[in-house]
């Protein structure tokens, strides 16, 4: 079996896929109009209840999951996001006890977004700040050989 990705109802397929487009710099890959699939394996789906053929509850803001990007500079995005109309921010960056910062706000779905540092940036700024390669692979939590790449 092969996971196929992840498909999120959306309420507005125009203002869903610009936010992803525009916004969150995702490549579309399919646009049917009521169905559009990114290369990162997202989709979005506009007329979701037809689709599956069940009346659903629809919920104000489902948090029992979030989207999750990673990023190079994340208070560059964090700027970028505040900078948008209608971004509510669940938390602004905060860092982690392994080090990752990240970043959390709804979607205009209200799906929970995550922007995150990737590992590999929090393992070199680590090391760009005197950690050895040991240290940072302490603190971070990741295999020793897969900083010491970054030496």
């Amino acid at each position: 079996m092969i996971y196929g990705g992840t498909l999120i109802s959306v309420s507005d397929m125009e203002r869903s896929k610009n936010f992803y487009v525009k916004v969150m710099e995702q490549t579309v890959e399919m646009d049917l109009g009521v169905h559009v699939s990114f290369q990162n394996g997202l989709s979005l789906q506009s007329n979701y209840e037809e689709l599956v053929g069940v009346k659903l509850e629809p919920q104000e803001k489902p948090d029992n999951f979030q989207l999750y990007f990673e990023v190079e500079d994340l208070d560059a995005w964090e700027d970028k996001l505040k900078a948008l109309e209608g971004i509510e921010f669940l938390h602004g960056i905060k860092e982690y006890p392994w080090g990752q910062r990240v970043m959390r706000f709804y979607d205009y779905d209200k799906y929970i977004v995550e922007v995150a540092e990737s590992m590999e940036s929090v393992a070199k700024r680590f090391l760009s700040q005197g950690l050895s390669g040991e240290e940072t692979a302490e603190r971070t939590m990741l295999p020793v050989e897969f900083v010491e790449q970054f030496l």
